[in-house]
């Protein structure tokens, strides 16, 4: 049950019970309505001709429509609709000189790919205006029938504008419910990969990679929900989802610091059943948040259905046993801490589970989140200024080079078309080569696996559909259902998406020339032609995800400073809230996730061009491990509070943060020395010594041994740091 469970799992908007309440099935659907909308709308008033233009008018403003705030949706799409329309304008006024519109269209896809210098969100905007600049290019126009065409394109990319803009508003709220349940999915698909630790037959190194592979899709989900939610929360309604997303994050938190000693766990209870009862625990709190984001996605109050008692009971009984085997003599000291510790934060997080399902069951009058202050830190920031356009204009930037390299390869793409035999459609061989052709090498090699295999397979259906079931009425059906499909997967998995749009543009070919019996050929030589254009310049002025690596190792260390600085304040009480302590881990995760993702584009590059892989992988861990050793040391001290002796818990945790600065300094400092670990080992050990024989002479207190044994951990770990930082700048250099 639990190994189907996790198949169908891997992305919760592929699972039948979830895709119709995801946020990707509602694109899909607002996608083509407003499409079909705006093209039967125009019907009433023009023919075919005008109505396809004003269709490709919204289509283009409709890449722009994911889910944003509205202010910043209206920005986006808005810049769309100006972009668009002069582009438009642009080549439709040069298509009757043959060597002005080759020279416009080099010119217009390098500006494009420039554009991606403004992060994420620039790259639907990139397609949009590179789409229209190749439908734009087959057509021959009078300066007359330009501006008639750009206004009649305007009219349609306005018409989509206004359409979105209003339905996004009348459906906020809901999709903030989406995004936020999609967060809490993938923070459910997280734990599933943490129950597997307790499961002896999976690899704790590969299992630990695999963890913090989607660490980092995790922290993009998150983000997507703070963009969101923390924006604009000025209702009940909106409080809900707000309280819901702090409780997701604190959890996330405890989860966090569940991370132990899992060889030792397995060393000492690998042929006991209480394994598989931690592996049950972690599944079932899985299921248990998926059933939060369920109802999320539902607009339902949330209630606890599951039960934890009798896996709880079962390690009651299991530390009972250990007890009895420690009185008779036997060393299982260990085996009991690290078990009673596991039950303690197994325990937490059952708690916060149940808030978490509280929190979306409560009306609340106002936004139960820091109420005044300044959500800016949390948010992703969107600058779009000239200047930083200016800034890339230089050849060590991997922005220029990938603009030079699309401009190249589109060069060529004509170049090729204009050779061939056949009537070609070199505007077919563009669009091939402007959708495979992606700022970093593993980005086009995906994506120009799904083009091709999507488009042979799209080709296949049409070919059946156009043989066995060629009625209009049948047709139409397939158009608008390959019109949803589109959207829907374009984000979830290209490779459906792009069977469903070569179904749509082919049938739509079909019904206006159907005497065409060669279109399906021709279209499949056209995507071989752009994607192997696309491949050979892949190559071309590439940049490799090794040359990015020292800025990201810097900016991972420089963060964890600022981390380590706020996680010890709030572990010493220095502050009013946790407020600072949340900014400075998000940005540590942002970080590390960027990092993350940078080794896993790399691993999709050629041998000859990967760099330190394993030692990046693990400074990636031991960063991580910081973050599960604080997130500890907080938990151990919110259970731990009767009889706290403050002024020594601060004084051992002051001392900590002096040895774990002064490490991760050294590893900032490109001119120090690559000290031996053992040397740095040895120090931090002695630190930690002195740090326990400080508190023996203390009042007992019970949380001591914990406390000691974290601090002892994160020390051990912050000195990796350094040692796998000197191994990387070696493999670099």
């Amino acid at each position: 049950m639990q190994a189907a469970h996790k198949a169908i799992a891997m992305h919760y908007a592929l699972n039948l019970r979830t895709f119709f309440y995801s946020h990707y099935f509602y694109l899909g659907l607002r996608f083509a309505a407003g499409l079909v909308g705006v093209t039967l709308i125009t019907l009433q008033f023009a023919d075919m001709a005008v109505a396809m233009t004003v269709c490709i008018g919204a289509l283009c403003t409709a890449l722009m429509d994911m889910p944003s705030p509205l202010r910043h949706k209206f920005n986006e799409m808005s810049a769309s609709v100006l972009l668009c329309s002069a582009v438009t304008l642009l080549i439709s006024l040069c298509a009757p000189y043959h060597w002005l519109l080759m020279v416009t269209l080099v010119l217009i896809s390098f500006a494009a790919c420039m554009m991606v210098v403004y992060g994420r969100k620039s790259m639907p905007l990139q397609l949009a205006t590179l789409f229209i600049m190749t439908m734009s290019m087959e057509h021959t126009m009078t300066v007359r029938e330009s501006f008639i065409h750009t206004g009649l394109f305007t009219l349609g990319a306005v018409a989509y504008l206004a359409y979105a803009m209003g339905v996004s508003w009348v459906l906020r709220h809901r999709i903030k419910q989406q995004v936020l349940a999609e967060a809490l999915f993938e923070l459910a698909a997280y734990i599933d990969i943490k129950a597997d630790f307790y499961d002896t037959r999976f690899n704790l190194t590969e299992q630990f990679n695999k963890l913090i592979r989607h660490q980092s899709l995790l922290a993009d989900r998150q983000q997507a929900s703070r963009d969101l939610i923390l924006r604009a929360h000025n209702n009940a309604k909106d409080a809900i989802v707000v309280q819901v997303h702090v409780c997701m994050l604190d959890l996330y938190e405890l989860i966090l610091s569940t991370h132990t000693d899992y060889a030792l766990l397995r060393a000492h209870l690998a042929d006991t059943p209480v394994m598989q009862t931690l592996h049950d625990l972690a599944y079932k709190a899985a299921r248990d948040i998926e059933s939060v984001a369920y109802d999320v996605t539902r607009k339902k109050s949330s209630y606890p259905e599951i039960s934890y008692e009798p896996e709880l009971d079962a390690i009651e009984a299991e530390l009972a046993a250990i007890q009895q085997r420690i009185e008779q003599g036997k060393p299982q000291q260990e085996a009991l801490a690290v078990l009673r510790a596991q039950r303690n934060k197994i325990r937490a997080i059952i708690k916060m589970i149940g808030e978490l399902h509280q929190a979306s069951q409560k009306a609340y009058a106002t936004t139960p989140f820091w109420a005044d202050a300044d959500m800016g830190p949390f948010l992703s920031q969107q600058k779009y200024e000239f200047r930083m356009i200016l800034s890339h204009l230089r050849m060590d930037s991997p922005i220029f080079r990938f603009s030079l390299r699309v401009a190249m390869a589109i060069s060529v793409g004509l170049a090729v078309a204009a050779l061939l035999p056949y009537a070609a459609h070199s505007y077919w061989i563009v669009l091939t080569i402007v959708i495979i052709l992606k700022p970093s090498f593993s980005m086009t090699k995906q994506r120009r696996s799904d083009r091709i295999i999507g488009t042979i397979i799209g080709c296949v259906i049409t070919a059946l559909i156009i043989k066995f079931l060629n009625y209009p009425a049948v047709i139409l059906g397939i158009l608008v259902l390959s019109t949803v499909a589109t959207p829907t997967f374009i984000y979830l998995r290209y490779r459906y998406a792009a069977i469903a749009v070569s179904v749509m543009i082919l049938l739509q070919m079909h019904l206006i020339a159907p005497g065409n019996h060669d279109l399906i050929t021709e279209r499949l030589v056209d995507t071989f032609i752009g994607a192997a254009v696309a491949t050979v310049f892949s190559f071309v002025l590439a940049n490799w995800e090794y040359q990015s690596l020292p800025r990201l190792v810097h900016e991972v260390l420089n963060v964890n400073l600022r981390y380590m600085q706020a996680s010890f304040d709030l572990l010493q009480g220095k502050g009013k809230d946790d407020f600072a302590y949340r900014i400075e881990r998000k940005r540590l995760m942002d970080s590390l996730a960027a990092l993350s993702s940078a080794l896993v584009r790399m691993l999709d590059e050629p041998a000859r061009k990967q760099r330190a892989v394993e030692d990046i992988n693990l400074f990636i861990v031991q960063n991580y491990l910081l973050v599960a050793h604080v997130a500890a040391l907080r938990a151990i001290l919110r259970r731990h509070t009767r009889e706290l002796p403050v002024g020594a818990v601060n004084a051992m945790l002051g001392e900590s943060h002096d040895q774990v600065v002064e490490v991760l300094t050294r590893a900032l400092d490109p001119r120090s020395a690559a000290a031996s670990e053992d040397a740095l080992m040895s120090a931090a050990t002695l630190s930690a010594q002195r740090a326990d024989a400080a508190q023996a002479a203390l009042v007992p207190w019970s949380g001591w041994p914990l406390v000691q044994r974290r601090i002892r951990l994160l020390q051990a770990d912050a000195v990796k740091i350094i040692v796998h930082r000197q191994a990387i700048l070696r493999d670099l250099a």
